[in-house]
């Protein structure tokens, strides 16, 4: 997990500041304290009912002081928008993958609809970023980033759903692609957003091959 947000000082520095806040303690490798930093935080959003994780709890999880934490990152705001970073990074990365390697646009619908939601299933807190619970108090532009993840993913299913319905003739396939791509990016949603108010016990896969026939079933277009 990585993150773009500028540093204050040298990772070398920042780490070696880090290091004098425990007797003994291991000094973190140059960058290595950021990724702590953020795989805390994304732990203890796992928890459930820990929606606000503050900069103190976050603080105390890693044994060190508030200021070691804006050592690395000005704000909790960029925190977090280190991990949209990595969420958006992966999906959009397995995504671009998708298109290179499956050639079906609706094989590749129903793909880009399964590893979005085993990517949340598997990574329970960041889940609670993408559909905004951990962001409700934070800075609105991270809600706004989550808002354009989920676009963006509704733009690529848009996209294959036209393919698919050039391909067999459809009179209307802007249109009808368009508000498939709204209804299957709602059903991405509802799951995720089940999963996480669940305390992460409804699965967001559960039943997902039937649920994938009704959405992007063989010759619907």
């Amino acid at each position: 997990m990585t993150s773009s947000a500028p540093l204050p000082m040298s990772a070398a520095a920042s780490d070696a500041a880090d290091s004098s806040e425990g007797v003994g303690r291991k000094r973190p490798k140059p960058g290595e304290r950021k990724v702590q930093i953020l795989q805390a935080l994304a732990t203890m959003l796992e928890q459930p009912g820990a929606e606000r994780v503050t900069t103190a709890a976050l603080a105390a999880r890693l044994e060190v002081s508030e200021a070691a934490l804006y050592r690395h990152f000005a704000s909790k705001a960029q925190m977090f928008e280190g991990l949209i970073e990595f969420i958006e990074q992966t999906v959009f990365g397995l995504i671009n993958q998708l298109g290179d390697r499956e050639p079906d646009a609706i094989v590749r619908s129903r793909k880009l609809v399964s590893l979005l939601l085993q990517f949340g299933e598997k990574n329970p807190g960041m889940t609670r970023v993408m559909v905004g619970d951990a962001l409700v108090f934070e800075n609105e532009r991270l809600q706004q980033r989550m808002n354009l993840f989920f676009d963006k993913i509704e733009s690529a299913l848009r996209q294959n759903l036209r393919e698919a319905a050039v391909l067999v003739g459809t009179t209307t396939p802007t249109v009808d692609a368009q508000a498939d791509a709204s209804v299957i990016t709602s059903f991405c949603v509802g799951r995720l957003q089940r999963f996480a108010r669940s305390g992460f016990k409804r699965s967001p896969s559960e039943s997902l091959d039937h649920s994938l026939a009704m959405l992007l079933p063989d010759g619907r277009l």
